[in-house]
C-alpha cells in the first residue's frame, strides 16, 4: 500500500526528476528517507555529460554505504521517480538498503520510449526484484507515473 508520507517524498523524486530536465538531462529523481522519516539524500540523474552510470539511485547507494550503518541502511526507504535499472537494483541490493517505492515502473518507460520511436537502451528493463531478491518494492503509482510520462515526453519532444 502507497501511503500519503510515500505520495510526498514521490512527489519530492518528481520534483527532482523535473529539475534533472530543465538541466538538460534525464528526468530522474530520488530520495532516501530514514526509518524516522528524515529525509538524509536526494539527487537527480546527471548521465547529460556522458557519464550513464550517474543515475540518483546509484548516488544513493554511494552515499548510504559511506554514512550509514548496515542497520541504518536496512531500515532506510529509497523513493524514486522511475523503477531502478538493474545497475541500480544491484547497488541498492549490496549495500543492503530497504524499501523501494516507485512512481513509475521500467516496463512503462520502454513502452512509452517505443511510442515515441526512441531505441531501446542496451541494458535490459528488469524488474527490481529479478535483481534483488529480498527487498519490498512498491509502485508503480499511476497519477504520479503520468507525471514522470510527461516528462519524457518533453525530454524527447526537445531531442527530435
Amino acid at each position: 500500500m502507497i501511503t500519503d508520507t510515500d505520495l510526498k517524498h514521490l512527489k519530492r523524486c518528481v520534483e527532482l526528476a523535473r529539475t534533472a530536465l530543465e538541466k538538460g538531462d534525464e528526468p530522474f529523481g530520488s530520495v532516501l528517507v530514514s526509518d524516522d522519516g528524515e529525509v538524509l539524500f536526494e539527487d537527480h540523474n546527471h548521465v547529460a555529460g556522458g557519464d550513464h552510470t550517474q543515475h540518483p539511485e546509484f548516488a544513493i547507494a554511494r552515499w548510504a554505504a559511506e554514512n550509514m550503518t548496515p542497520e541504518q541502511r536496512s531500515k532506510a526507504i529509497v523513493y524514486t521517480s522511475g523503477e531502478h535499472c538493474p545497475m541500480c537494483a544491484a547497488a541498492h541490493g549490496w549495500v543492503g538498503l530497504g524499501r523501494i517505492v516507485y512512481a513509475s515502473s521500467s516496463e512503462q518507460l520502454a513502452h512509452w520510449l517505443s511510442e515515441l520511436g526512441v531505441s531501446p537502451s542496451r541494458v535490459r528493463n528488469l524488474p527490481i526484484q529479478a535483481v534483488i531478491r529480498d527487498t519490498i518494492v512498491k509502485g508503480p503509482v499511476p497519477e504520479l507515473a503520468e507525471k514522470v510520462k510527461e516528462l519524457h515526453m518533453e525530454l524527447h519532444r526537445k531531442n527530435k
